[in-house]
């Protein structure tokens, strides 16, 4: 395990966010901006900052909630229920390229920052606004967590075992998902700017990013007029492609059709050479549609070895297949530490924290930009005399007014 440590010539470097979100699907899209070399000034309240930073789980005393997703970001706070604060706002506008928000639909606009006023300021600027349901239509005012929004866009009536209740996947989908499209938006804004030199407003729903992960159950839906329920770890489409348990651990083993010998290479391996000629079962498509009559002949094979022995066979095989890992055997698995998925985090306080990295490899430009989540109000001098250019007896006005917050320390 590396550790982290900014790197001045991320891809990013350059481009200024002013990120006034919170808990996780707007921190989750900056701090892939800040792993990629850009600054993100992160706006928070001056009362508790960002919910997360009181969100377990705890390491050392410190959310690794928080850590993990407001890496390498600069905080200051700002009271924007005032208009102090909502000045403070607009001063930082003029050298920023981008802000996101995830508040309530109207809240920017009873700020007085909403995207109307800004652009006033600077029209280059790009804003995105991530809200439940967009900020429009008959839903836009209700509330929506990651929960609500991953049952409302179908993803929980998919999850699960067949005749099961609805289950909600493991990982906030429906925070992580709209993270990654408020992401490609704002790039995409940020390049098409290249040749307008306009910003421009980007409006992300995150019930609409769910439904956008649907994959082929929609498509399911409008060939077939069934309804998609869940199945499983199997596939609607390829059959066998799912879950095994072996005699010790379980495995997932995937026949894809169209696949020259796949099918007769994992008969053999099983030792059930009579399945290769069965009509039932000649090509994907088949071996789908008699499903329940195959699957159990298959477990029942898989399950009188071991799953080290099957993964050496099929792997031998060249059949695609792996193990179900479980957290600990992700973090400490080779392939992992050998591309530094996992890296340290350097902290004020406590000992280096073991986040996941950024996925991106890049050739030229570093992605490994990785510095420590910072305290409340850690930055707010700072940033308030640098970029909005206030002197130090306006910064302590401010303070004293309790308009901003700053960390002692600073």
């Amino acid at each position: 395990m590396k550790n982290g440590g900014r790197s001045m010539d991320g891809p990013l470097s350059g481009l200024r966010i002013l990120d006034l979100t919170r808990i996780l699907s707007g921190p989750f899209t900056t701090m892939m901006f800040a792993d990629l070399g850009a600054e993100v000034i992160k706006i928070e309240r001056p009362e508790g900052g960002d919910l997360s930073r009181g969100t377990a789980p705890f390491i050392q005393g410190e959310s690794y909630y928080f850590i993990s997703v407001n890496r390498g970001k600069k905080s200051v706070t700002v009271d924007l229920s005032s208009p102090e604060g909502a000045q403070v706002i607009k001063d930082l506008i003029p050298e920023c390229d981008v802000i996101i928000e995830n508040f309530v639909p109207g809240a920017m606009e009873k700020f007085g920052l909403n995207y109307e006023s800004l652009s006033e300021i600077n029209p280059r600027l790009i804003y995105c606004s991530i809200s439940g349901f967009g900020q429009t239509g008959p839903y836009s005012n209700k509330p929506a967590l990651d929960i609500i929004v991953q049952a409302m866009g179908g993803m929980m009536s998919i999850t699960g075992e067949p005749g099961g209740g609805p289950v909600r996947p493991g990982s906030s989908l429906g925070d992580l998902v709209a993270g990654l499209f408020a992401a490609t938006g704002i790039l995409s804004a940020v390049y098409e700017r290249e040749k307008s030199s306009k910003g421009q407003y980007i409006d992300l729903s995150r019930l609409d990013c769910q439904v956008a992960t649907l994959e082929a159950a929609v498509g399911r839906y409008y060939s077939t007029g069934d309804i998609p329920g869940p199945l499983g770890t199997r596939h609607p489409s390829f059959t066998p492609f799912q879950a095994f348990k072996t005699l010790d651990n379980w495995i997932v083993v995937a026949i894809v059709g169209g696949v020259n010998d796949q099918w007769p290479l994992f008969c053999s391996a099983i030792d059930r050479v009579e399945l290769i000629d069965d009509p039932r079962y000649v090509d994907g498509h088949n071996r789908t549609l008699n499903y329940d009559a195959l699957i159990p002949v298959v477990q029942e094979s898989i399950s009188s070895n071991t799953a080290e022995h099957w993964l050496n066979t099929f792997s031998d095989l060249g059949i695609a297949c792996g193990p179900v890992n479980s957290i600990d055997q992700v973090v400490n698995d080779p392939q992992i530490n050998h591309r530094n998925t996992i890296v340290n985090v350097p902290h004020k306080r406590i000992d280096p924290v073991p986040v996941v990295n950024t996925p991106l490899k890049f050739s030229r430009t570093s992605g490994n930009s990785l510095e420590s989540a910072p305290d409340l109000g850690e930055h707010t001098k700072q940033i308030l005399a640098q970029i909005a250019k206030y002197s130090s007896e306006k910064i302590n006005n401010l303070i004293e007014n309790q308009v901003v917050g700053a960390d002692d320390s600073e």
